[in-house]
């Protein structure tokens, strides 16, 4: 019945990480915890067991805690759709499409349902752990806050400062926070974290003591740089990785403008007979590339303008000259098409745009979506596999005859007649071991990871690593 906050004085401090191995480290220690994050911008999203979607870190948190994923975990999901636009998604469901600077007059409608959600899991478990977004320190952002003190003082909880020592000045990160924001908002403060710390931890000892010094709040430890964090689906596609590999079948993935549910590589990564390269912008698909993967988009018509501008339409081309395979997933599957057709205005304005023409199929983007998890057969290799689907459009055309997949008899996706190119709606379902296996094995690679076994094993390591360097004991006090 009681909660903690963890908030970050800014981005990609490694709040998630710290919640989901605190959320394990809490369940070892015998308590029902839940997690939960007001708001989260992301289009890695999973779905849920009440038919909705939050962001993929609030599912991990889910797995460290043994729960399903649940809609209330996540309250409201921002996906952006351009640079300037939003999906706002709230307990799970679309709401509205806004542009950034008309978020801020739909926020003060959100606390209610933030809190509604808030107050379900609090009821249910003996904690929630909660993660905020950005820093409270951009206080230019405060009126109307959900994310940071603005959910702290509304819901009463107690907060836990973040502070990451390995992009440098973590001591004017910390202090500058308390500088900075409303003495009001500072009295939340319980304490401070400094994440990431690389080499002997004994030589931020005065660093430490000087943080203590200015700001009166309590150090909770010094967490050393958790090496086996890349083993944990990402929430970020350049957190996708396979360490010190040079060798094995090279997977390369294009990184969109707009790219959504990337973690389908999370699994083939941990595999040691594959490298997965995330290819950034501006470079040129690689000519040792097995198989290219077109992930999914939440913008298909503005992704496929972002694919050509990166000249990777050429690149593809020339790579399927060279014999080499190619996979498109959800979005991606829609680009290998002749044409997308938005004819309502679903993912912008209304138009057209030609597809890559490597599959004789074409998608018409509907406003109704499909958001479900599957079951379903591969058909080229016989293995059953478990995924997801979470998109809008219906495709269509000759191409489908000979499908990816089967789900309860249905054909699904689109195969070439060389079998060369293959595209699914089906996201997830490389996280399942013998469909993951038996595709790899296509490519003369023997699939060694038991993936779902070496998640739960890497999510029990970093609750002992906080063990190790944080006085856990004293963090989950503060909880009220």
């Amino acid at each position: 019945m009681t909660a903690l906050m963890l908030q970050g004085t800014g981005s990609n401090v490694g709040k998630s990480m710290l919640v989901a191995g605190l959320c394990r480290a809490a369940v070892k220690r015998g308590l029902s915890v839940a997690p939960f994050k007001p708001q989260n911008m992301s289009n890695n999203a999973a779905v849920t067991s009440d038919g909705g979607e939050i962001g993929r870190a609030q599912a991990l948190q889910a797995l460290a805690c043994g729960l399903a994923p649940h809609t209330d975990m996540n309250p409201v999901l921002l996906k952006p759709e351009t640079e300037v636009g939003s999906q706002v998604v709230v307990q799970g469901q679309r709401v509205a499409t806004v542009k950034a600077r008309d978020y801020a007059a739909l926020k003060p409608t959100l606390m209610a349902p933030v809190l509604d959600s808030f107050g379900r899991l609090k009821a249910s478990h003996d904690l929630v752990l909660v993660e905020g977004a950005g820093s409270p320190a951009e206080v230019n952002l405060r009126a109307g806050d959900i994310a940071n003190m603005g959910f702290a003082r509304a819901s009463d909880t107690p907060v836990v400062l973040v502070g990451d020592i390995d992009r440098g000045g973590v001591i004017a990160q910390v202090v500058g926070t308390q500088e900075v924001i409303d003495p009001k908002d500072a009295a939340m403060i319980r304490g401070f974290i400094i994440n990431r710390f690389r080499g002997d931890p004994r030589l931020f000892d005065d660093g430490y003591a000087l943080i203590t010094d200015h700001t009166g709040w309590r150090g909770f430890g010094v967490v050393p740089w958790f090496a086996d964090a890349w083993k944990l689906p990402a929430e970020d596609a350049l957190d996708i990785r396979t360490p010190g590999r040079d060798a094995g079948l090279h997977i390369v993935c294009l990184k969109l403008s707009r790219i959504a549910n990337f973690d389908d590589m999370d699994p083939l990564a941990q595999e040691p007979g594959v490298r997965v390269t995330m290819l950034e912008a501006g470079q040129a698909v690689p000519g040792d590339a097995d198989v290219v993967v077109i992930p999914g988009s939440k913008s298909t018509r503005g992704d496929l303008a972002f694919l050509r501008a990166q000249g990777w339409d050429v690149d593809i081309a020339a790579h399927m000259r060279r014999g080499g395979h190619v996979l498109g997933i959800c979005g991606g599957y829609q680009m290998l098409g002749h044409v997308v057709e938005d004819p309502e205005g679903i993912e912008g304005a209304a138009g057209t745009a030609q597809g890559l023409g490597l599959l004789d199929v074409s998608t018409v983007m509907t406003g109704d979506k499909r958001l479900t998890e599957t079951r379903a057969v591969h058909v080229g290799t016989g293995a059953a596999m478990q995924g997801y689907e979470m998109h809008k459009g219906v495709t269509t055309g000759p191409d489908r005859a000979r499908p990816f997949a089967q789900v309860d008899g249905v054909d699904e996706g689109a195969v070439s007649a060389d079998g060369r190119i293959e595209a699914s709606y089906l996201h997830g379902i490389f996280r399942d071991d013998a469909f993951r296996h038996a595709w790899l094995a296509r490519f003369d690679v023997q699939g060694q990871v038991a993936y779902a076994q070496d998640v739960e094993a890497t999510l029990d390591a970093l609750a002992d690593h906080l063990e190790a360097h944080l006085d856990v004991g004293a963090v989950l006090a503060c909880a009220r």
